[in-house]
């Protein structure tokens, strides 16, 4: 039983992890990709839909993205989604296609992407405290039934080694993103 206990957190602190690298991912650090619009929603006939499903989005050259809508009527509303989103990025609307051009970050702009990047880092690092808080606590009740103290305190340590190696597998992450936005 406790085996599965510690088995479950770690698969969950490793889907915390894929969390954050899918959050990062959506961070520009100079060099167009579609999956910068992962977190573009747009409103589409009163629901709120991302971007990657009510188009094609190509990258023709580093620099730029064309965004190519199924249905022409939504247009206009994809536009207005990614001058609201936290991108920093102007559309241009040439009637049938979208195309953003992604400029040279600013020194600036670079610094305020590492503290975002810190910021979706810290997140992780608390999901990975809590879902370690969660882990203890069912090992807890298992030490007034099942286990003994001892027992406990072991599968205890071990989920703790995990909870170690999960929060340096962020500070990596963090470490290699930050490279990549402070690069010139």
């Amino acid at each position: 039983m406790p085996q599965s206990i510690k088995k479950n957190a770690e698969e969950r602190m490793e889907k915390a992890i894929g969390a954050l690298k899918r959050d990062l991912v959506t961070l520009r650090a100079g060099r167009a990709t579609p999956a910068l619009l992962d977190r573009v929603e747009v409103e589409y006939y009163g629901a709120m839909t991302p971007v990657n499903q009510l188009a094609n989005i190509n990258t023709p050259d580093p620099r730029t993205l064309i965004i190519q809508p199924w249905d022409k009527s939504s247009l206009a509303a994809i536009e207005k989604a990614i001058l609201k989103s936290d991108l920093g990025l102007t559309p241009s609307n040439d009637g049938t296609i979208i195309r953003l051009s992604i400029p040279a970050l600013t020194e600036e702009r670079r610094a305020e992407l590492v503290k975002l990047t810190r910021k979706f880092g810290e997140e992780a690092k608390v999901a990975i405290r809590n879902i370690r808080r969660d882990a203890n606590d069912d090992i807890k009740k298992l030490e007034k039934t099942d286990i003994s103290e001892d027992e406990s305190r072991r599968h205890q340590d071990d989920i703790q080694k995990s909870t170690d190696k999960f929060t340096a597998e962020v500070d990596k992450v963090l470490a290699a993103k930050e490279k990549e936005i402070m690069e010139v």
